[in-house]
């Protein structure tokens, strides 16, 4: 955990997409606090007709980023990751802000199996100062 899953009306290069999926790992990484090597990120093209969001009474395409994450960051903390990860998705794959939207689903650590990293992560907890 976690995992970070982009669904997007728009196509991208392999090459956009690794940039784009290292950049949004350091970024979770650096606002969560935690190892990079436990993050994990899809890239779901679901074509120009396949995701949308009603603006204005009217369907515009849309992008939604699904964040799989470890309970126990406070509100504040995913709202200033929230932000930071909407800067990524704009920078590296010209997705307005405006049309992304980040959905945060929380799980117990033991909800997440890395054989690599030794089977299951602790739970989370603030790092001492």
């Amino acid at each position: 955990m976690p995992y970070l899953q982009l669904d997007t009306s728009r196509a991208f290069s392999c090459d956009e997409k690794a940039a784009f999926s290292s950049a949004l790992a350091d970024c979770y990484a650096t606002h969560m606090q935690m190892d990079r090597r436990r993050i994990s990120v899809a890239i779901r093209e679901l074509g120009p007709a396949g995701l949308w969001r009603i603006v204005d009474d009217r369907p515009v395409p849309a992008n939604l980023l699904m964040c799989d994450i470890r309970r126990g960051r406070a509100a504040a903390q995913r709202d200033a990751l929230a932000r930071a990860l909407l800067v990524v998705c704009e920078a590296r794959l010209g997705l307005p802000a405006e049309r992304v939207n980040i959905e945060f689903t929380q799980h117990t650590a033991d909800e997440m199996y890395h054989p690599t990293l030794g089977g299951f992560g602790p739970e989370w907890h603030p790092p001492d100062d």
